[in-house]
């Protein structure tokens, strides 16, 4: 029976990808959070607004601030991708990556997709979100 080589070398690049990897899982993380934070306080001060329970001073505050924490999730996830397409080209310029096959790929697309949903959904006050 023969042994199996493994190469270190292969095995250095694919350890270092997998850390590519979790950094983009990371940023999708953080993305979410910040869009999904923007748009509850969105919500949950016109909620109030609506009921005249809250009387603020300015009355497009929420918005203004739920607007800017989607627009800088969803603006950070994008640099993110960026950084991940030019560090995994960056580490093996030879080898050709299919990023479609990547889950974290597709969800960093998906994501990137929900946050401009809310985003026009916010500023023109239709679509599925209101």
């Amino acid at each position: 029976m023969s042994a199996i080589e493994i190469n270190p070398s292969d095995l250095a690049l694919h350890r270092t990808r997998l850390a590519a990897e979790r950094t983009l899982m990371a940023w999708i993380r953080t993305a979410l959070s910040m869009i999904s934070f923007g748009f509850t306080i969105y919500k949950f001060m016109q909620v109030f607004q609506e009921q005249k329970t809250l009387n603020t001073i300015l009355p497009n505050a929420p918005r203004n601030v739920g607007l800017s924490l989607i627009g800088i999730g969803t603006f950070a996830l994008i640099i993110a991708m960026v950084q991940h397409f030019r560090y995994l080209k960056e580490i093996s310029p030879e080898h050709i990556y299919k990023y479609w096959t990547d889950l974290s790929f597709v969800v960093a697309c998906l994501l990137i997709l929900l946050g401009f949903l809310m985003f026009i959904s916010i500023v023109f006050k239709s679509g599925p979100f209101n």
